[in-house]
């Protein structure tokens, strides 16, 4: 099938067909699991397949588990260098309690209040408190009158295209035989949707104060994406965060990646760090029977659940800037259409991080901060265009924990929006493709520690001038995290969200190689916390129980 639902043309049947949806590779024993890569997804399948009863071995490249959930320590200061920010606990709590005991025995959360600390370029500051009428409030007073309303009704919009996306979209397999369902006995939920409608567009269509959008338009890069071509339904985005709260684990995000890993291995996985995979090893008949390491070693396998790129997984990796003549990363398995499809993908936005090692505190700061620019598109039109943003959105999370910095002084982790890195100038996958967008060499020398100095003069023109506060500072660049996690350009949230087809072109969770399963945030439903810990139970329901 082949057509359009709400204004939107849908992938034909034979596209879909190459990627499983039903049952057909469910196993019905115990079987042998290997997982390549020990990210959260990774970590989380591992997890479950373990307590469904299954043999798991975890396969990750790196010395340390967590992927993207990183943590970088010096001189008595501790930063995560990937999510600073827990949405939808429950999804957490869920995870725990089905391998084995309460997330609460294991981790404490803590609610923030103010989610966050909005700044602007007319020197308005915004706190998003957590109480809605406090927030809604604030809005009117800060903002404009009627600007809290105006929320109030797009969020009620929000609340709707949640109830409607959260199963079929969120919690299950992609399927677009429920997407024709929905359009023919729901139109009026695929109205709510809008699937052929912009978050940007959205926004225009509701709100009326400039920085009210502005502050909209920002959960578009939540996913990675610009604004103007993703999909109005990312307004779900601020409606879960503030619905379900934004929260912070005492002592680093990093600990929820090594409570899973310890949840892992309590139900008999085994985690094997500084182990590679080569190649995903297949049968004469083209099913899983494997994985070969770099070293030679065969780990067989009735299952293989990948939480590496999908790009990576089906089209390998072009050659490094540091060995330029030699030829890149083989695919980890071979499957020409995957690899077509996967070339076609853009990879999301990455991000330029700071580390500031401060003396002292800086009053009134929230543990999350976002300052904006005067112009949101110029920003938007250099890191969608391989240039740097020389007045960009910054974010900050200063959090107020021991485990942080020295007593007096505070731990800043400070990110921009960035062009992926990519040598050549453009970024995407090996063999090109109409999705590949404009990149840019992170590696050229200077460049670094030249946007380092610009982004503390940033600072200091919108008021948090720190220069002569700084102990010293680390940065972490697009090639940085491209190195560190695998990720296509240092992209951060695996595939970007612009189209309105972005749902369902994105890797689904079951390939079409029988025994092969994908997870993290290049796969379906998409990139976060939240989502890749879903992708995750997604791929254990396939998998099915011992």
């Amino acid at each position: 099938m082949r057509g359009r639902v709400g204004g939107v043309r849908i992938p034909s049947d034979r596209a879909t067909r190459t990627e499983g949806t039903g049952p057909a590779h469910r196993v019905d024993h115990v079987a042998t699991v290997v997982v390549v890569g020990a990210g959260v997804g990774g970590l989380a399948a591992a997890a479950r397949l373990a307590a469904a009863g299954h043999w798991v071995t975890v396969c990750e490249a790196a010395d340390q588990i967590g992927g993207k959930l990183g943590w970088y320590e010096r001189d008595g200061y501790g930063f995560d260098t990937g999510p600073s920010l827990l949405t939808m606990p429950e999804v957490f709590e869920d995870l725990f309690a089905a391998t084995g005991g309460p997330f609460g025995d294991v981790l404490t959360l803590r609610r923030l209040d103010p989610i966050a600390s909005y700044r602007f370029a007319d020197g308005t500051v915004l706190d998003a408190h957590a109480d809605e009428a406090a927030f809604l409030a604030a809005l009117d007073e800060r903002l404009s009158p009627g600007a809290g309303d105006e929320w109030r009704r797009l969020d009620d919009r929000a609340r709707r295209v949640w109830g409607v996306s959260e199963q079929p979209f969120l919690r299950s397999p992609v399927s677009l035989r429920a997407l024709a369902w929905m359009a023919v006995r729901r139109p009026g939920a695929l109205a709510t949707v809008a699937p052929a409608s912009t978050l940007r567009g959205l926004g225009r269509r509701h709100l009326t104060d400039p920085r009210l959008r502005m502050m909209l338009e920002r959960y578009a890069t939540y996913t990675g994406s610009d604004p103007r071509r993703a999909p109005a339904a990312l307004v779900t985005v601020p409606h879960v965060e503030r619905r379900f709260g934004g929260w912070y684990i005492p002592g680093g995000l990093r600990l929820l990646g090594h409570a899973i890993a310890a949840r892992a291995t309590e139900r008999g996985a085994v985690i094997r760090t500084g182990t590679p995979v080569a190649r995903i090893s297949l049968t004469p008949g083209g099913r899983v029977d494997g994985v070969r390491l770099t070293d030679g070693v065969v780990l067989p396998a009735d299952v293989v659940v990948s939480n590496v790129d999908a790009t990576r997984l089906y089209d390998g990796a072009p050659p490094s800037a540091e060995h330029p003549g030699r030829r890149g990363t083989r695919p980890l398995v071979e499957h020409p259409p995957s690899r077509r499809r996967v070339r076609r993908l853009a990879p999301s936005l990455s991000g330029f991080v700071l580390l500031l090692a401060l003396r002292g505190r800086t009053p009134g700061l929230a543990h999350h901060n976002v300052l904006f620019p005067a112009d949101y598109d110029a920003e938007f039109d250099a890191v969608f265009g391989g240039r740097l943003p020389w007045d960009p959105t910054i974010y900050i999370a200063s959090p107020d924990d021991p485990a942080t910095a020295p007593p007096g002084d505070e731990a800043w982790f400070v990110l921009v929006n960035a062009s992926p890195h990519s040598a050549s100038g453009s970024s995407g996958s090996p063999g090109g493709g109409a999705e590949v967008r404009a990149g840019l060499d992170w590696d050229r020398p200077g460049l670094v520690d030249a946007y380092a100095r610009r982004i503390l003069d940033v600072l200091a023109a919108r008021g948090l001038d720190v220069r002569a506060r700084v102990r010293w500072y680390q940065t972490i660049s697009p090639a940085d995290l491209a190195r560190r996690t695998g990720a296509p350009g240092g992209s951060i949230y695996g595939v970007s969200s612009n189209g309105p087809r972005s749902a369902f072109l994105r890797p689904r969770n079951q390939s079409p190689v029988p025994g092969l399963f994908l997870v993290g945030g290049s796969a379906h439903p998409g990139g976060g916390l939240p989502l890749v810990t879903l992708s995750a139970k997604i791929v254990t329901d396939l998998v099915g129980p011992a």
